[in-house]
């Protein structure tokens, strides 16, 4: 595997936050909440990458993603370079790492990837070049490390930076999601006390991606006590066959409704990476409740992706 660190323990490429330790990643969500002032707007912070360039090479579709990333490289003052891959030399043959060579050699220093496969970004990164930094925006259902990133901010937000007390629970398709991997790691490092993992058996993943956490298929019995609750979207594009009976079927057996919120300890937050699929993994009343984190995790995720890219890029302080 790629190595994410250089020999002073900065990293040059953000792959996964699998092994990463504690420390690092306690340095870039301390350096996100100071970025996050300065995250929505304003030019303060331009000089930082000024004259660098920074391209998002998706070959999946993004929102989300994909405008907080552009956001955050301008904010910073980087030229950005939208990559769509539908409209690109990808579409008559050219490898993937043809493409990225292709754009280092007009000055890309950093590319932020989103890929179908797993794996795919870290074989780019072993590919590029000494001084180019790859970025993992997602791929397959390998990990998604700026969203686990941004989901521990809004914890730590909401419920402090100790986790040791915290009991969180992860409610969905964990099989399917890349968001899931990344939390759990990122859950892992940070010293959750106590991880939940539920879902239908048909959703959940091998033993090895939940090693350590409590699994059920009951989320009644595991929404008992919880300090916060991720759910995830129902990834029916990554299925083969009908491992989900039915859209009602899930939402009557795993959708999370202010009734079975109930459960929750007092002063449970709800997180939610998006897209929503509302009435299906979640009520309306919940994604916009009190309780939800939803738009602040949107919101923390300029200022996470601008931590990131300040740091692969060799600006941070």
């Amino acid at each position: 595997m790629t190595e994410q660190t250089d020999d002073s323990g900065r990293l040059r490429h953000l792959l996964t936050l699998e092994g990463l330790p504690r420390a690092t990643i306690a340095r870039l969500l301390d350096r996100a909440r100071a970025l996050l002032p300065d995250a929505h707007g304003g030019t303060a912070l331009r000089g930082i990458l000024a004259g660098r360039a920074v391209c998002t090479l998706f070959f999946e579709p993004s929102t989300r993603t994909r405008s907080s990333f552009q956001l955050a490289a301008t904010r910073l003052g980087a030229d950005v370079v939208d990559f769509n891959a539908a409209s690109s030399s990808a579409r008559k043959g050219e490898s993937d790492v043809d493409t990225l060579r292709t754009l280092e050699a007009m000055g890309v220093h950093a590319f932020v990837v989103r890929h179908a496969e797993d794996g795919a970004v870290a074989e780019l990164a072993a590919a590029a070049g000494p001084g180019t930094a790859l970025v993992n925006a997602g791929d397959g259902r390998n990990a998604h490390p700026t969203q686990g990133l941004l989901d521990m901010l809004a914890l730590r937000q909401a419920k402090g930076d100790d986790f040791s007390r915290l009991k969180v629970l992860i409610v969905g398709d964990v099989r399917h999601s890349r968001v899931a991997r990344s939390d759990l790691h990122a859950l892992r490092a940070l010293g959750a006390g106590e991880i939940r993992v539920c879902g239908p058996q048909s959703l959940l993943p091998d033993p090895v991606v939940t090693a350590g956490c409590v699994v059920t298929t009951d989320l009644d019995a595991a929404l008992d006590g919880v300090d916060a609750v991720m759910m995830l979207r129902l990834q029916r594009e990554r299925m083969v066959g009908g491992l989900v009976p039915s859209l009602e079927q899930y939402h009557r057996d795993y959708g999370l409704t202010t009734r079975r919120l109930r459960a929750a300890a007092d002063g449970a937050v709800v997180l939610h990476p998006g897209p929503m699929n509302r009435g299906v993994e979640i009520d309306a009343e919940v994604a916009d409740g009190p309780q939800s984190l939803v738009l602040r995790q949107v919101a923390n995720g300029v200022a996470v992706r601008m931590a990131v890219l300040e740091e692969v890029l060799g600006a941070a302080g």
